[in-house]
């Protein structure tokens, strides 16, 4: 009876080390329990990481209005990703330069409404920290046009670099550049008066074509620059007393209409002409020397010879309009106005 006992138990226990056993392989092959074994795969994940977004791209400095492009559309891209938001249509037309103004103004930048090397790096710094601004805190957006007393449009961006100030485009009323400086250059008087100023980007220019002409052996003088819109009313009015307003208008501006109150302008002279101001000074040395080499610098004969029908003006060899390097060689080779190359495609 013994034996029969033992023999009994050693075949249940036989039969439960079998069905452990089994039970053991078969949750091995599932894997429902056994979490030390990965088959040599990855754990599975709920869900992927979500791929980071590409970084903004800007555009390289040195547009301005009237280019076009992908670069143009890439800096509109940018602008927009920033707070604004105009169309895309790859034209830095007047939009596009109010939005760069605009940003300029709101850091306290020389607003010029160009996309420089400034510019360029305040926009990286803004995208790089996730910044934002308000649209419009520098210098509003135009609902709707204005006009003065005579039915002429007033610009709503006179910080515009390109700015056409014309008989039929003003200069608002209030509009003082805030960054008038007097160039280092020869004046043919000591007086220390406003017309001896010009906006910093003219005058850093002004002062490398004097600097350029002097090496010439030609002697330039600055005669007029900066004038308000108030000391325009004067002018005109005495002008317009003396000659009539008819042929007053053919050589001096309605107030708002003088490029003068821009801060981008500045008559010239020489010691030929007595330092006046006279169509003589266009058969000087230094006339014909501007003629050739003002737009290296970024100036313009505003009213050219032949040119009276365009620009309304008679013809004024002494002058200068700052308009920038880009515009200036393509409006002196081209021999063509500042209203003519606006309007060009």
């Amino acid at each position: 009876m013994f034996k029969k006992g033992i023999t009994t138990i050693l075949a249940l226990f036989l039969i439960l080390f079998f069905i452990t056993a089994c039970s053991k392989e078969n949750t091995d092959e599932t894997g429902t329990q056994d979490t030390n074994t990965s088959n040599n795969e990855p754990a599975p994940t709920e869900s992927e990481e979500p791929a980071e977004d590409e970084a903004i791209q800007i555009p390289e400095a040195g547009l301005q209005k009237k280019d076009s492009g992908d670069m143009v559309q890439v800096l509109q891209e940018a602008l927009n990703h920033i707070g604004y938001s105009f169309e895309i249509n790859s034209s830095f037309d007047e939009t596009t330069t109010w939005a760069v103004t605009d940003l300029q103004l709101q850091h306290e930048m020389q607003a010029t409404g160009v996309y420089n090397e400034q510019t360029k790096s305040l926009l990286e710094e803004l995208l790089a920290a996730g910044e934002s601004i308000k649209p419009g805190a520098g210098l509003p957006r135009e609902t709707e046009a204005s006009t003065t007393n005579d039915g002429v449009n007033i610009l709503f961006n006179p910080y515009d670099q390109l700015a056409l100030v014309n008989k039929q485009h003003a200069l608002p009323a209030d509009y003082v550049p805030e960054d008038l400086v007097v160039p280092d250059i020869l004046f043919p008087f000591n007086e220390d008066l406003p017309k001896k100023k010009m906006r910093k980007v003219a005058a850093v220019a002004l002062e490398k074509l004097f600097q350029s002409a002097d090496e010439a052996g030609l002697k330039l003088y600055a005669q007029s620059g900066y004038r308000s819109y108030d000391t325009q009313v004067m002018l005109f009015n005495s002008y317009a007393e003396k000659n009539g307003e008819e042929a007053a208008n053919l050589f001096s501006a309605h107030p708002g209409e003088s490029e003068h109150q821009s801060g981008l302008t500045m008559d010239v002279t020489s010691s030929d002409v007595d330092f006046m101001l006279t169509e003589d000074f266009g058969e000087t040395d230094e006339g014909k020397w501007l003629v050739e080499h003002a737009a290296e610098y970024g100036f313009i004969i505003r009213y050219p010879k032949g040119k009276e029908d365009i620009t309304e003006y008679q013809y004024e060899p002494w002058h200068l309009r700052y308009v920038g390097t880009k515009a200036a060689k393509a409006i002196m080779s081209e021999e063509i106005t500042l209203e003519e190359y606006l309007e060009s495609d």
